[in-house]
C-alpha cells in the first residue's frame, strides 16, 4: 500500500490532467497492486459469504454536476455485492491517506425497503440492540451510522423510542484504520475480520428485508 498512498498524496496536490498523464505509468502499478488485493479480499470473503461482484471503482471523477472541477479521486475504492434477493448488504474498502476505512451496510436502500427497516424498528428493536451491544460489533463499529430526515418520517410517531434508528436514511457501519495500521503487514487480515462482523447485521437485515412484518416469507 504504500506506493497507493504515495501516489494518491501526489495526485492531491497535482490534480490536473496533464500530471496525470505523465503518470500514467505509475497509476498503472498502483490499480494493479490494488486489484490483487482487492481481489485477494474478495476470494477471502467468498469463503463465509455468498457474493455476487466485486466493482472497483474508478479514479476519475463525474465533473458535469459538481462545483469541485478536479479531474480525479484522491482515493481507491472497492465494493463486493452479497448475491440478492435473499442476501442484503454490501461491503466496502476505502484507501485514502489519512481516511482509510473498512464498512458497508445499507447505503441507498431503495423506498420499499426502507419503509419495511422503519416499521421493523417501530415494532421491534430487541434484535438489532442484541446485534450493536455485542462486544465485537461495539469493538469495530461503535453503532450504526447514517444520513438521517431531522423529524420523525411521515406516519411514525416523533416520540417513538427508538426514533433515532427510525429517522435514518442509511444503515451503515464503519471501522476506521490510520494510515500506519493501513501499511502494516496485518490489514489484509484486520480488513477481513472487520468485514466478517458485520454478518450478523447483515444477517438479520436480510431476514427483515425478505420478510413481511409477520414473518411471512416475501421471496
Amino acid at each position: 500500500m504504500k506506493k497507493t498512498f504515495e501516489f494518491l498524496k501526489h495526485l492531491e496536490k497535482n490534480n490536473t490532467r496533464e500530471w496525470f498523464t505523465q503518470h500514467k505509468a505509475e497509476y498503472d502499478s498502483v490499480i494493479k497492486e490494488n486489484k490483487v488485493f482487492f481481489n485477494q479480499i474478495y476470494t477471502e470473503l467468498q469463503e463465509h459469504d455468498h457474493l455476487k461482484g466485486i466493482h472497483i471503482f474508478r479514479i476519475y471523477r463525474d465533473v458535469r454536476f459538481s462545483k469541485d472541477a478536479t479531474p480525479y479521486k484522491t482515493n481507491f475504492g472497492v465494493g463486493y455485492s452479497r448475491s440478492k434477493p435473499m442476501l442484503r448488504g454490501g461491503y466496502y474498502i476505502h484507501l485514502e491517506p489519512n481516511n482509510s476505512f473498512v464498512g458497508g451496510g445499507f447505503w441507498g436502500p431503495e423506498a420499499k425497503d426502507l419503509l419495511r427497516i422503519r416499521k421493523e424498528f417501530e415494532l421491534n428493536t430487541a434484535e438489532i440492540e442484541k446485534i450493536t451491544s455485542d462486544e465485537t460489533f461495539i469493538k469495530y463499529f461503535g453503532e450504526i451510522k447514517g444520513d438521517a430526515v431531522k423529524t420523525a418520517p411521515r406516519g411514525f410517531d416523533k416520540n417513538h423510542p427508538a426514533i433515532d434508528l427510525i429517522r435514518k436514511k442509511q444503515y451503515v457501519v464503519m471501522r476506521k484504520f490510520t494510515d500506519k495500521e493501513v501499511l502494516s503487514g496485518s490489514f489484509q487480515k484486520e480488513a477481513l475480520l472487520t468485514l466478517l462482523a458485520m454478518r450478523p447485521f447483515f444477517d438479520y437485515m436480510s431476514e427483515v428485508l425478505t420478510t413481511d412484518l409477520n414473518g411471512e416469507p416475501l421471496v
